[in-house]
Order: structure tokens, then sequence, then C-alpha cells
């Protein structure tokens, strides 16, 4: 169910990925659909995947490397490659927003001078950015362990995850919950899944 004054989902899909590469594959398909303006709100505790994913994002959008997470310094700008695989592609913006309380404080790093040029990454972006674009992509990423909702609601009937693992293991199965909301993301992309994953 939408918060008040939040619009509904257009759309749900759920995936698992079972190993961090099929993480980062995933995000690396991601970014095959995805263009300058767009909007990706990231969700999921420590550990859930969300700097791999978007290493992955930003490969496949043919970035500049060395995409880690931008805890201290709140944005990281990573530009486009003229000799990548998208070259004259958009850059990627990479934020975390934890330590932002507000869609105010959001307003204060001035990602609106970037938006129009960039895809755009928010971790620990919901109910702070929304307001920055009339559509976006939510991913939320979830490690197997302690499981219990999975992001604001439900994955819906037959949602399957395997929990079989090595709690040792860092590569434990994830699942990736993505909605897309406003005009933009009407119907869902067709991605697939990564290789070895399950769509659920």
């Amino acid at each position: 169910m939408s918060a008040p004054g939040q619009l509904a989902a257009n759309w749900e899909k759920t995936f698992t990925a079972t190993t961090a590469e099929q993480t980062h594959a995933f995000g690396a398909r991601l970014a095959g659909v995805l263009r300058a303006g767009d909007l990706l709100v990231l969700s999921g505790e420590l550990g859930a995947g969300k700097t791999t994913f978007t290493q992955g994002l930003g490969e496949g959008l043919g970035v500049r490397p060395g995409i880690i997470s931008p805890t201290f310094v709140l944005v990281r700008i990573h530009p486009n490659l003229p000799g990548g695989p998208r070259p004259g592609g958009p850059d990627l913006v990479h934020v975390d927003a934890y330590r932002l309380g507000s869609a105010a404080e959001i307003d204060d790093i001035d990602l609106e001078n970037t938006m129009d040029s960039s895809v755009t990454v928010v971790e620990w972006g919901h109910e702070r950015v929304e307001h920055l674009s009339e559509s976006r992509l939510e991913i939320d990423l979830h490690r197997a362990i302690g499981l219990g909702g999975i992001g604001r609601g439900t994955t819906g009937p037959g949602t399957s995850v395997n929990l079989d693992f090595d709690g040792e293991d860092t590569d434990e199965p994830r699942t990736i919950v993505m909605r897309g909301y406003g005009p933009r993301w009407e119907t869902a992309p067709e991605l697939g899944s990564p290789e070895g994953s399950n769509p659920c």
C-alpha cells in the first residue's frame, strides 16, 4: 500500500541473485535500459549489495570505474567514458542520503543540476528524493538472513527465496525487488535475469 500522498507503483518485480556476481550482473543489465534523467532509489540493509549493484550499473553505463559507497562525501559523480560501451551516454551520480534527514537537505546538494544529463542513484533515498522526478525506479536489496518483510510492502504470491546457505558465506542469496513509478516506467523493462539467477 502506498503512503498518503504517494502514487502506487505501476508494477513490481522480484528476483533472486545467489552470488555477488549476479547482483553486479543485474545492475549491468538494468543499465542497458536507462537513459539520462532516470532516478533510481536504492534501499537495503548494510551488506545487502547496494554498492555491488551500483558498480554493475556503472559498468553497464560505461562510466569511470571506482564506484564505492559515497557515505562520507554524500555525492560522487562518475563521468561517461568516451572509450566505454556507451560513449556519449549519461554520467552516473551516486548519492548516499543516509545522513540526510529530509527532502530539503537533498535540495541543498543541488541534484537538479545534474539530473538531466545523468542517471542518478540514491541510496537510502526513500521519502527524501521522490520530489526530484515524476518517475523513478525503486530497488530494494535484501540479504536472505533475517528476511521478514521485503521493502515497504509484500512481494506478492509465488515469491521464493533460497535460504540454504552457509552463514559465513558473503555470497548468500539476495532478493531484489524492483518497482516502477510514473510515466517513464508505466511498464516493466524486459531484463530477463542475471545468468543463473531466479526471477520470482
